[in-house]
């Protein structure tokens, strides 16, 4: 065999050989949403913009602090309730039902029925112009056009359908040679041969000069896109496999590759089987050209693991794997590899990913993720992840009604070049009780909390390896009355309580204690109009609060450091993310929203607002929209068409319109567009650690190039760096029997430890060989018309 010629063979090989995974290319449902156990602020840690849209990786997005959140376990559902042609199942019930236009009864018992014949046994239909039953065997001879279905299987639509010229076949309707046959399998695969053998009770059919495809056939012009001829093709209604015989792949009808020996792949209605998935081309500016050839494995209905070699001319050496284990109550997955290539000589690179999560008794939610990596630069030339700080531990979290419990301990690892982990919190735990409650004698609603937090870091110095411990107690109360013209007044208050024990740090006490008192008073007018048909909503609100005047200096501000002021906390108690520090003193929120309603289904709101205070809070940064005795204002908008468009812009800007903060969200979501785009411009302030002005545009957008064609393209530029730090663009075509992926991806990231890169992807898969998944966009189809 000549070189090319093998190479063609393995072509082939993959190409009908690649077998339909819940693992990769078949549809998943995930077994247990992990998002919820993500357990971190939302706040972003990293000193810059976290900014949506970003592009999700290891299928979660990325929390405030730039770890990832617990990826998702996801198990697909074993396939239950077959009913094999033949089968026991199957075989109970009575006699035949032969509905016809002419039936006659021959005296040796021979039946002989035309016209419209149509037979109906033991969940089989069998439909043909004339059938012959014999007397003494009870076997049918049939004229066609003939079509043998089983209309009263569990799932019609996946069941084989038989189609043919004439033939005979037993009187179960199960086993029999057809001439001038046809097999259509789950409305998707077709099979058209000379001749069509159904044996062992109708489990194994045998076509005999065969061609296989999934694409549509013109009478006109009956060379198919592509299409696989052997000299028999086997499919199993048990294993659900067809196995080709010396199988050629044609496409326009071409011959580009052929096999000697027999290949075997899964019929379109399986989900998970073993064997080779879709190889995927990859080529990048640091690894050149290469391939990834995945094998997935079945270890029964719980558990399966893939393993993907990828190689790349000799650049790299990996091997990919990955294992999902699905239990009664829970379900885990594993991620994983392990590389030697020539971007770093002589060094074994990798990294592993585990997640899991399990339901417990009570109610109780259980946790837990690994992550760890060689190096950040692997994750990067390996399109794992963008993360830069990895986290693993365990999470714990119970939700009622009235009561929360969530826990996580766990520790952090930092990817990047200027942080040293020997001096950052790496070791963290964190546990939060909260009740809710109605106190009977002064009613209202209170809210009772515990909590206590401690982290670590591993130097031994003196303020570079403090060590923080804090518990904390604190209930709020609230009671609501509604006043003469609609006014809803609300008493509020509170008191927290904090002790802190601070380790290997001289400039602060060992031990420190705090307590917290606030309590205020809040207006509220509700007020509802309409002009024409459309409703107007309007509430301004007044919130007066205080708590004595304090300073936390003597408490290290560890999880503070950032601070938002939004629609979301403009009438919050503090504006602080965490508890080392507090908002005190007399201060006043004041603001208003307005919203209209139109008939039409469009809706507009407004909401501003503006903090002040009788003494400047010291706590926050001189440049800062909250500094001073009068916050910058905060102005928000957001529109809804109701028909997919959907448009925010929050501002933050001083008495002489000064703008500190801006933030612009886009979304469309249409049929053949959509569209996602953020913009953010933030003001530098060397306090939270941007030494100059922020500002990014992200955006996403996907939309439909043609029929069957969807374009999607990404990019997230940083204006006042003057450069792109990522870009990409990916075109699918699909059609009703082939789907073909492309992409390129530049990230512009460099330092000294990563290089930009540039990566092309290709991947083809033909449809009818496993469940195909779905995506955005239509699918052409072939027009058989003149």
């Amino acid at each position: 065999m000549t070189r090319n010629s093998l190479i063609l063979t393995s072509a082939l090989a993959l190409l009908i050989g690649a077998a339909a995974a819940g693992a990769q290319d078949g549809p998943e449902a995930p077994f247990l949403d992990m998002s919820a156990m993500s357990g971190t602020p939302l706040a972003d840690r990293s000193g810059g913009a976290a900014l949506a849209p970003a592009a999700q990786e290891l299928g979660s997005a990325p929390v405030g602090d730039r770890t990832p959140t617990l990826s998702r376990p996801e198990a697909v559902d074993p396939d239950i309730g077959v009913t094999l042609p033949g089968s026991a199942g199957a075989r109970q019930g009575g006699a035949a039902t032969v509905l016809a236009d002419h039936v006659a009864l021959q005296g040796d018992r021979t039946l002989i029925a035309s016209g419209g014949v149509v037979v109906w046994y033991q969940g089989a239909r069998l439909v043909a112009s004339r059938i012959v039953v014999d007397g003494a065997s009870g076997d049918l001879t049939l004229e066609g056009p003939i079509h043998l279905s089983q209309p009263g299987a569990t799932d019609p639509d996946a069941e084989a359908v038989l189609i043919a010229d004439a033939g005979q076949i037993d009187g179960e309707l199960q086993d029999g040679i057809l001439r001038g046959a046809r097999m259509v399998i789950a409305r998707e695969l077709q099979l058209a041969a000379t001749e069509a053998e159904r044996s062992q009770g109708g489990r194994v059919t045998t076509l005999r000069r065969v061609a296989a495809s999934s694409c549509e056939i013109c009478a006109g012009d009956p060379a198919p896109l592509w299409e696989i001829r052997a000299r028999s093709i086997t499919h199993d209604a048990e294993t659900r496999r067809l196995s080709f015989e010396h199988p050629q792949f044609r496409a326009f009808g071409i011959p580009l590759a052929q096999a000697p020996f027999t290949i075997t792949a899964p019929d379109p209605t399986v989900q998970r089987q073993s064997g080779f998935l879709r190889p995927q081309i990859r080529t990048t500016s640091g690894l050149g050209f290469g391939m990834k050839l995945p094998y997935f494995q079945t270890l029964g209905d719980h558990a399966d693991v893939t393993l993907t070699p990828y190689l790349s001319f000799g650049r790299t050496r990996t091997l990919e794997a990955r294992y999902r284990h699905a239990f009664a109550n829970g379900a885990t997955e594993w991620n994983a590899a392990i590389t030697r290539d020539d971007l770093r000589p002589g060094e074994t690179r990798g990294y592993v990913f585990g997640a899991a999560l399990f339901e417990l008794a009570r109610g109780y939610r259980l946790a837990a993720q690994l992550q760890a990596a060689t190096d950040r630069a692997y994750l990067l030339d390996y399109s794992v992840t963008n993360a830069d700080r990895l986290w693993s531990g365990v999470s714990v979290e119970r939700v009622r009604r009235d009561r929360l419990f969530w826990g996580r301990v766990g520790n952090y690892h930092s990817l990047r070049e200027d942080e040293d982990n020997a001096t950052s919190p790496a070791q963290v735990a964190t546990a939060i009780w909260m009740r809710r409650l109605t106190p009977d004698l002064i009613g209202g609603e209170a809210l009772l909390e515990w909590s206590v937090h401690a982290h670590r870091r591993p130097s031994d110095e003196n303020i570079l390896g403090r060590d923080v411990a804090r518990g904390s107690v604190g209930v709020d109360w609230r009671r609501h009355a509604i006043l003469p013209g609609g006014v809803v007044a609300a008493a509020l208050t509170s008191l927290e309580a904090d002790l802190y024990r601070i380790a290997q740090d001289d400039r602060f006490d060992r031990l420190v204690g705090r307590l917290d008192p606030m309590i205020g008073a809040e207006l509220r007018w509700p007020l509802a109009g309409g002009t024409g048909a459309a409703t107007h909503l309007v509430e301004p609100v007044i919130q007066l609060l205080y708590s004595p005047q304090g300073s936390d200096d003597d408490i290290p501000n560890e999880d503070s450091r950032l601070i938002e002021f939004d629609e979301g906390n403009l009438f919050s108690e503090s504006r602080f993310p965490g508890w080392d520090a507090r908002e005190t003193g007399l201060r006043a929120n004041v603001g208003a929203t307005w919203t209209r309603l139109d008939p039409a289904g469009w809706s507009i709101g407004l909401t501003g607002g503006r903090v002040f205070r009788a003494r400047p809070q010291g706590a926050f940064s001189e440049a800062g929209p909250l500094a001073g005795r009068r916050s910058d204002w905060l102005m928000a908008a957001h529109f809804d068409s109701g028909t997919g468009l959907a448009i925010a812009n929050r501002a933050l800007f001083d008495d002489s319109l000064t703008v500190s903060r801006n933030e612009l969200r886009l979304g469309w979501l249409r049929p053949d567009l959509q569209l996602s785009a953020g913009h953010l411009w933030i003001a530098s302030d060397a306090e939270e650690g941007r030494d100059s002005d922020t500002s990014e545009l992200a955006a996403t957008v996907g939309w439909q190039i043609a029929d069957g064609w969807w374009g999607a393209a990404e990019t997230r530029y940083d204006f006042a760096a003057d450069r792109a730090q990522r870009a990409s663009l990916r075109v699918t075509y699909r059609n009703e029997c082939l789907a073909v992926e492309t992409g390129v991806t530049r990230r512009f990231t460099s330092s000294d430890l990563v290089r930009p890169e540039t990566s092309l992807d290709l991947s083809v898969r033909l449809a009818g060989f496993g469940q195909s998944p779905g995506g955005p966009g239509t699918v052409a189809r072939r027009n058989c018309m003149r």
